[in-house]
Parts: C-alpha cells; sequence; structure tokens
C-alpha cells in the first residue's frame, strides 16, 4: 500500500499532535514523516533532498515568524495547504489560488475536505502548482510587509532617527525631498516620492498629489474645492494647498472609510 507522506508545521505541540491524529484517523494510508514547529527548523528540513514528503499542513503564525518567510529560503514543489486560527485577510486569497485552509480548532469535515482538494490537486502538482504556490506567496506577503518604522534623516551636519508616526507629510520641491513632522520640523530623506509610497502603510499614508503624500492622523478637515476637487487641511498647516484632484478624489475617500 502507497502511503501519503505528510509535513506538519506546527508551533504548538498539542495542535501538531491533534492534526496528526486526526489526520490518520480519516485517511489510513497517511504518514506524518516530520513535525516542525518553526520557520528556521522547517527550512533546514525541506532543504535536505532526502526528506521526501507528498503534502504539507503548516501554520501561517509560528513563534519565530510568519510561514511564508520559509519559501523564501527554500523551494517548495509539493501542495502546502496552510493552518490559521485567524479568519483574516489571507482567506480570500487561499480561494483565488485554488489552495485551501483550515481553520483552527480542526474539524473533522474541514480537514477531509482539505484532503479531498489534495487528491484533486496531484495532478497538477509540478511547474503548473509551483507557480499558483508562489502567487500565492506574494500575495500573501502583501499583507504581512514590514513597512518603515523610522528615516534616517540630515540634520545640520548629522543624521538622526525620525518615527514614521511623528511625520505630518512629505513634500518634494526642486529635486528634493522633505519629511515635515508634526513638531512643525523639516528634514531632507534620500528618497524619492515613487520610494517613499513603497515604503509607507498606505493605511496611514496617502499619496495625494505629485508633491504630498499625506499622513491621515494629521488630517483636520477637508472642504470641496473648485471643479470637484477636495483641498486637505494638515496640522501643521502646509506652505502650499494639498489638493487632492477629481480622478483622485474616489481612492481618497474609500482611504479615509477604512
Amino acid at each position: 500500500m502507497i502511503s501519503l507522506r505528510v509535513v506538519i508545521v506546527e508551533d504548538e505541540p498539542v495542535s501538531a499532535r491533534n492534526l496528526a491524529y486526526l489526520l490518520q484517523k480519516l485517511n489510513g494510508q497517511i504518514e506524518i514523516v516530520a513535525s516542525v514547529g518553526s520557520v528556521a527548523e522547517a527550512a533546514v528540513w525541506f532543504a535536505e533532498p532526502e526528506n521526501k514528503h507528498d503534502l504539507v499542513f503548516m501554520d501561517i503564525r509560528l513563534a519565530d515568524g510568519i510561514s511564508f518567510d520559509i519559501f523564501k529560503q527554500v523551494h517548495i514543489t509539493k501542495p502546502v495547504i496552510f493552518v490559521t486560527a485567524y479568519n483574516d485577510y489571507a482567506i480570500q486569497a487561499f480561494k483565488n489560488n485554488g489552495i485551501d485552509y483550515i481553520l483552527k480548532p480542526f474539524d473533522d469535515t474541514e480537514v477531509q475536505q482539505a484532503l479531498d482538494k489534495f487528491s484533486r490537486l496531484t495532478g497538477l502538482a509540478g511547474e503548473g502548482y509551483v507557480s499558483n504556490l508562489e502567487g500565492l506567496i506574494d500575495q500573501l506577503s502583501i499583507g504581512s510587509k514590514q513597512f518603515k518604522k523610522s528615516f534616517l534623516v540630515h540634520f545640520r551636519n548629522k543624521l538622526i532617527p525620525v518615527e514614521t508616526a511623528k511625520i505630518a507629510w512629505f513634500y518634494t520641491a526642486n529635486e528634493l525631498v522633505y519629511a515635515n513632522t508634526t513638531d512643525g520640523r523639516q528634514y531632507v530623506v534620500d528618497f524619492t516620492m515613487e520610494q517613499l509610497e513603497n515604503q509607507l502603510d498606505d493605511n496611514q499614508f496617502f499619496r495625494a498629489n505629485r508633491q504630498f503624500i499625506i499622513n491621515r492622523k494629521e488630517i483636520t478637515e477637508v472642504e470641496f474645492y473648485f471643479n470637484a476637487r477636495l483641498l486637505v487641511k494638515m496640522k501643521p498647516e502646509t506652505s502650499e494647498r494639498v489638493i487632492i484632484s477629481k480622478a483622485r478624489t474616489p481612492e481618497f475617500k474609500n482611504w479615509m472609510n477604512r
């Protein structure tokens, strides 16, 4: 009888044992070939070519980080069914990419459905599946992206750190980019506005126009302006008007309503 070789990546020993028991109860052909409990341990296990497996059950949140980090270190070619206690942003991504997930605490029906889905996927395992998995990891990594918490800025003949949360807005003029803080100070930063957009949390900062990136917390009011545009008032006050164009007004309103 050919066994189904399963790896469990789970940092909670009780959850790992419960899942192993449930899997073997549902399918007598399942063999638990390994149970690892961290990103570091998993990366080492999957890197060894002699460690053969057919399917992975992988918790998203591990003691030493997010399990997506494993994929940055090793190339996993077999199907992965993710496990999470959080019914959050990730769930829709799993569905969109055709990879299943199960929620803690484990449910017999959910685990069986995940195994059934694996059976349907086995014919797709290969380069097509790997590409699909890599697309999933890229999509989910957006949700766990690490944004800059501080900037090293020029001040006289020094470089000093300024917390991102204390920056009211970024402003560009004469090919320089400035960070203006909540206490009214202004510093030069060594980034373009486009680079800043990729490093700032877009739940907190918004690219208002070509000149301004603004911090949500420092908006005092928004006024209707000429030609269906919006005028954003900030604290401290900006030296130039912060205008949201008619085309970007819907996006700005959606951002403010998050």
